[in-house]
């Protein structure tokens, strides 16, 4: 996926929360003299906000976890805390090197808590997936079983806690924990060609998952995929390190139209030791697996190579027979989720977008529909999951604004809705595990991030966890600006919009504008939270006498399945239309100087930012495009195709909105900046759009960051690059 800096996704199946702390702290502007932010404030942390610690629900729902690591000792620890005082309760478990236990990073418990899964030594393979040095506790017989000698991947126990499944080397292993016999499932696991148990690059980076095998509720059985990539082209990045000689790292990496992985799903039958593969009638992909509660049924979805005709399909594990229980179809595309929720008795619960906005179904057993739970004029953003007791659903929607985010319950026959938070801004829940309490994490552009503890019955507060009203008080010494909402009509549509102005504005003068989007398919920029680090660096630029806007054109998400999908087979058009009109319409306010208007953006921002500059070059006199999309050619078959179906099908679609065919256009300045190792949007892009502004005679800036991926960062690179920019910036807008 193409990504901006964003969102951590919470399942239903795993009660962690992971409240991210690296916000902006927005001050309120005083008589006295204010001191400005620095970029060595922003990237030295001067700002950060304190934060929730990792914490996981227990099983009873009246208690959890958290993993708290002792620096000065060099020991982590599993602690269990009360939900309802929030006190300390026991330590379950310590590193102790004398006891041979080691210090850890993470851990996971076992369904019935009695084993903890310990991860150590672990390190980046890419986006998601991990390597490392893995061990299971015993929490009763107090014993210490190393997994493997070896770096392993995705390490899962089974439901009964008393085997553990992994990956090694492309391979599915599981090891009995009582037995220690250790049993290899596949054996044809090869680099660059098989894969077994674990996704491939595409799938990891879009379909965000990365183990690929299941066990099921009784533990007999393992369901896995098989990845044959044998056919998939291969992606070289040169990697500069440290040695006197460069080296390539070499990877399976599909480009639009270019082949795909063969998947195939297989299951294994512990008692027989037989692997059987499963005939799903050769989708393209299969980009979720989960059992369902019955021992022998299996869900899988699956889902062609245009994605918009999904099959929710039912596989009986003891005929190999498949059933499909749903089929959803869509003229652009169907979302994949990981809202599937099966109740008790093997009905499930849906989202779609069929009705026009993204809301909540419940199924039969046959997969027939039975009631719609949620419906309106809004999305549903986040599903929390189903309380099996009370027979509620809990979610997060947009009921009371697109911009803003609540949390909201409603029974499972679609009655008794409720909302659960109060206060305009952005509420994202973590609930225990019967759903008895949630830790509300609230933010908004007047609020730093605050988190409090609620009964979810009604939503009333039980106590404050933790503000950052010390550090709103110390920052009302720095010159900040709110973010002022609106909307802006364009082009027949009213698109939100969020403007920053300098403290002394002035509407009798004229301010340079500069314009920050994202812009890519369903993305949000403008939303009522608390500010990221980008805000910071708007606010520095604000109080050097520019105005800061952003606005979310057509493609965008959060209203409707309509105004998302318009862009479909023409990524970058629509899109580029809204910006260039938003600088035009903004441009003709008295206050804003029309010779002097930029834009930038990062990934697919910076494959608009580019655009905008070229199409729109009566209109932008700067754009700075960092890590962009310059040709959709260059990029992934399962993002793109998704969105524009193959180059073969709609050449004109991936061409006409490429601005490497554009360069000649440029009138005005231009920053290009890449990291050499970027593996999601390869460097190519930016070394094509140089020869292309290099062929056409056109002058303009650059910067490669040497094995920096994506992100480009590591030391003192984000410090630099956002130097390079601000003085872009100065010097040009």
């Amino acid at each position: 996926m193409i990504h901006s800096l964003r969102h951590t996704t919470i399942t239903a199946s795993v009660r962690t929360f992971l409240l991210l702390g690296f916000f902006l702290i927005l001050g309120t502007p005083t008589a006295t003299a204010q001191q400005k932010i620095t970029l060595e404030d922003i990237w030295g942390g001067a700002f950060r906000t304190e934060r929730m610690e990792v914490l996981r629900s227990m099983a009873d729902g009246q208690h959890y976890t958290v993993l708290n690591q002792d620096r000065d000792q060099g020991t982590s620890a599993i602690d269990k805390y009360a939900y309802q005082t929030q006190e300390l309760v026991g330590t379950l478990l310590k590193s102790d090197a004398a006891a041979g236990i080691p210090k850890f990073s993470s851990y996971r418990f076992s369904e019935d808590e009695t084993k903890v899964l310990l991860a150590t030594e672990v390190e980046p393979v890419f986006r998601r997936s991990r390597l490392g040095i893995y061990y299971v506790y015993d929490l009763e017989a107090k014993t210490l079983v190393k997994i493997s000698e070896n770096k392993i991947q995705e390490p899962t126990l089974s439901p009964a806690g008393d085997k553990v499944g992994f990956v090694w080397e492309n391979n599915l292993y599981y090891l009995d924990l009582t037995s220690q016999e250790l049993t290899q499932v596949t054996s044809d696991g090869e680099r660059n060609r098989i894969i077994n148990g674990v996704t491939d690059w595409v799938y990891e980076e879009e379909f965000a998952f990365v183990r690929a095998f299941e066990w099921n509720s009784d533990g007999t059985r393992l369901a896995f995929l098989r990845f044959d990539e044998s056919e998939v082209p291969e992606f070289s990045m040169d990697v500069y390190g440290d040695d006197l000689y460069p080296f390539p790292y070499n990877f399976k990496y599909p480009k639009a139209g270019e082949a795909n992985a063969d998947v195939s799903l297989h299951l294994y039958d512990l008692a027989s030791a037989r692997t059987s593969p499963v005939d799903l009638g050769n989708p393209h992909y299969i980009p979720r697996l989960e059992w369902m509660h019955h021992k022998d049924h299996l869900s899988v979805q699956a889902i062609n190579r245009h994605q918009n005709d999904l099959k929710l399909l039912k596989v009986n594990a003891a005929d190999g027979s498949v059933t499909t229980l749903l089929e959803e179809k869509d003229a652009a595309y169907v979302d994949i989720t990981d809202n599937l929720t099966f109740l008790e008795d093997d009905r499930f619960i849906w989202t779609s977008e069929k009705d026009g906005f993204n809301h909540i179904y419940l199924h039969g057993q046959d997969g027939k529909q039975q009631i719609q739970l949620t419906s309106g004029p809004w999305e549903v953003t986040s599903y929390y999951g189903y309380d099996p007791k009370r027979k509620r659903i809990f979610y997060q929607s947009t009921e009371q604004g697109s911009i803003v985010r609540d949390v909201y319950s409603i029974t499972v026959k679609g009655k008794g809705k409720k909302r659960l938070t109060q206060g305009a801004g952005t509420h994202s829940a973590s609930f225990s595990a019967d759903f008895s309490y949630f830790i509300d994490a609230f933010s908004s552009v007047e609020t730093p991030p605050m988190y409090t503890l609620h009964k979810a019955s009604d939503g009333s507060l039980v106590k404050e966890l933790l503000n950052n009203n010390s550090l709103k008080e110390k920052l009302a010494n720095y010159e900040f600006s709110p973010k002022e909402f609106s909307t802006l009509e364009v082009n027949g549509n009213s698109l939100n919009m969020y403007m920053i102005k300098p403290v002394d504005f002035d509407p009798n003068k004229e301010y340079p504008l500069f314009l920050y989007q994202y812009s890519g398919p369903g993305s949000q920029s403008v939303s009522n939270r608390w500010y990221a680090s980008n805000d910071y660096w708007h606010e520095l630029l604000v109080s050097e006498g520019y105005i800061v806007a952003c606005v979310d054109g057509r493609g965008t998400g959060l209203k409707g399945r309509d105004f998302k999908k318009v862009t479909q087979k023409e990524l970058g058009k629509y899109e580029v239309e809204d910006q260039i009109e938003a600088a035009r319409l903004l441009s003709e306010r008295a206050y804003i100087d029309a010779d002097r208007t930029g834009i930038w953006g990062w990934s697919y921002g910076g494959f608009m930012s580019s655009n905008c500059i070229l199409k729109g070059n009566e209109v932008f006199e700067m754009a700075i495009a960092v890590a962009p999309v310059t040709s959709w050619r260059f990029y992934d078959t399962i993002y793109t195709e998704r969105y524009m179906q193959t180059p073969q099908e709609n050449p004109s679609g991936y061409d006409d909105n490429s601005p490497i065919f554009f360069a000649d256009q440029l009138k005005g300045k231009y920053l290009l900046v890449h990291g050499s190792a970027d593996d999601n949007v390869h460097v190519q892009n930016t070394m094509r759009m140089i020869e292309a502004l290099v062929q056409a005679n056109k002058p303009f800036d650059w910067a490669i960051y040497p094995d920096k991926n994506h992100g480009i960062y590591g030391g003192n690179t984000r410090l630099h690059l956002y130097n390079k920019m601000t003085k872009f910036v100065l010097e040009n807008l």
